[in-house]
């Protein structure tokens, strides 16, 4: 899997959830997960997930860490249990930095406000995952926590390159160990 930071900001608006956009954009071909920082402003319109948009609940950011990937040869269900993965990935490393971290699915909570969302689709050729961490917790719809404003992280880049490093490589072990057994 490759990943990338991309520098410059990006304002997820949803339509990034798409196909190949990780390839039109940055040039990078086949499974792959970057991370960037930007606004987060997903209208109704937008959204993925169908019990978001019945309890009409959009998803605003003033500042997030948005982590996309794409993978192909994966079923949805494979693509959803990946998405945990993900999460559970953010959290083991929100806790090896001292910080509680209540996951419920895939969300990750601190004191009872909530850090990211999560969402995992199918498109027609591959699974798309999309999560995000607000950096700042102010002006979102919800009680949310964020990275620096509430836990006081201000390496984001760093933090982002962590947590795709680990997911790449977890997600290679994965396929290592599948790998070395005999079937029975």
């Amino acid at each position: 899997m490759k990943t990338k930071f991309i520098e410059e900001e990006i304002k997820y608006i949803g339509s990034q959830l798409a196909p190949h956009w990780i390839y039109k954009n940055f040039k990078i071909q086949g499974d792959s997960i970057v991370a960037f920082c930007g606004e987060c402003e997903v209208k109704l319109a937008e959204m993925v997930d169908i019990e978001d948009v019945i309890n009409n609940e959009p998803i605003y950011s003033k500042y997030m860490l948005s982590f996309i990937t794409e993978q192909f040869g994966v079923s949805l269900m494979e693509g959803v249990l990946r998405q945990r993965l993900l999460i559970c990935i953010i959290k083991e490393l929100l806790e090896e930095r001292g910080i509680f971290v209540v996951r419920k699915g895939d969300d990750l909570m601190i004191d009872r406000k909530k850090l990211s969302v999560s969402i995992a689709t199918k498109s027609i050729t591959s699974v798309l995952i999309h999560t995000g961490l607000n950096i700042l917790s102010e002006g979102a719809p919800v009680k949310a926590s964020g990275l620096t404003s509430e836990l006081g992280i201000t390496d984001i880049k760093d933090f982002a390159i962590e947590i795709m490093r680990r997911y790449t490589e977890e997600l290679e072990d994965i396929a290592l160990a599948s790998a070395k057994v005999r079937g029975v």
